[in-house]
C-alpha cells in the first residue's frame, strides 16, 4: 500500500469482516479502558490505553510543565482521529478513493470560567468546531453522503453531541506500608 486511495481498498474489506462479526450471534460490546496515574515531581499524567501509553500535562501559563498535550487538547485530539478514521470508514465502506484526508479541531478553554463577572464562561473546552479537507475525485454528492455518514456514526462526534451520565467514586488509596518515613520526613 503506497497510497491512502489504495489503503482504502484494504479498508473496505476488513470494514465488512468487521461488520458480520459484529452482526453475528454471540457479539459483545468492545469494552474499553483507560488507566491514568499522576507521576511525582512533575504532576504528569500517564494514560495507559491497552498497550499504548500518553503522557498529558498543561502548559506552563495553565500551571503546568508542558511535558504533554493538555487533557482537553487530548479530547480535540481524540474527537480529530475518531472523525479522521470515520471518514476513511465511510469512503471505504462507499468506495469514494480519497487522495488525502486531513481533519482540523478548534476550541477554547477560558481560565476565568466561574470567576466574579465570568460566571456564565463554560468551564469545558467550548465553541468546538472541525473542518475536514478531502482530496477526491468523488462527486458533490457523494462528498454530501460521506459527510452525512460521519457525522451519524462517528463516535466521539456523536459521544459530545449526546453526552453520556458519568459517575464514579473516589476511594482512599491503602495505606503503603512498604515505606517508612522518619521523623524528619525522609525515607
Amino acid at each position: 500500500m503506497t497510497t491512502l486511495a489504495e489503503y482504502l481498498t484494504h479498508k473496505r474489506d476488513a470494514f465488512r469482516a468487521l461488520r458480520s462479526r459484529a452482526l453475528s450471534p454471540g457479539y459483545a460490546p468492545v469494552a474499553l479502558r483507560a488507566h491514568v496515574t499522576a507521576e511525582g515531581r512533575s504532576g504528569v499524567r500517564r494514560i495507559r490505553l491497552r498497550d499504548h501509553q500518553v503522557l498529558t500535562d498543561s502548559p506552563r501559563d495553565f500551571v503546568g510543565y508542558d511535558l504533554g498535550p493538555s487533557s482537553p487538547e487530548l479530547a480535540l485530539g481524540a474527537l480529530g482521529s475518531c472523525l479522521t478514521h470515520s471518514y476513511l470508514i465511510q469512503a471505504a465502506a462507499q468506495g469514494v478513493a480519497l487522495d488525502s484526508l486531513e481533519v482540523e479541531v478548534t476550541g477554547q478553554i477560558d481560565q476565568r470560567a466561574g470567576e466574579a463577572g465570568y460566571e456564565a464562561v463554560p468551564r469545558e473546552p467550548h465553541g468546538i468546531a472541525y473542518t475536514v479537507h478531502l482530496d477526491t475525485g468523488a462527486s458533490d454528492e457523494a462528498v454530501d453522503r460521506l459527510h452525512e455518514a460521519v457525522e451519524r456514526l462517528c463516535p466521539m462526534l456523536n459521544l459530545l453531541r449526546n453526552p453520556q451520565p458519568v459517575s464514579g467514586p473516589a476511594r482512599r488509596a491503602a495505606p503503603n506500608t512498604a515505606r517508612v518515613l522518619s521523623p524528619e520526613g525522609v525515607a
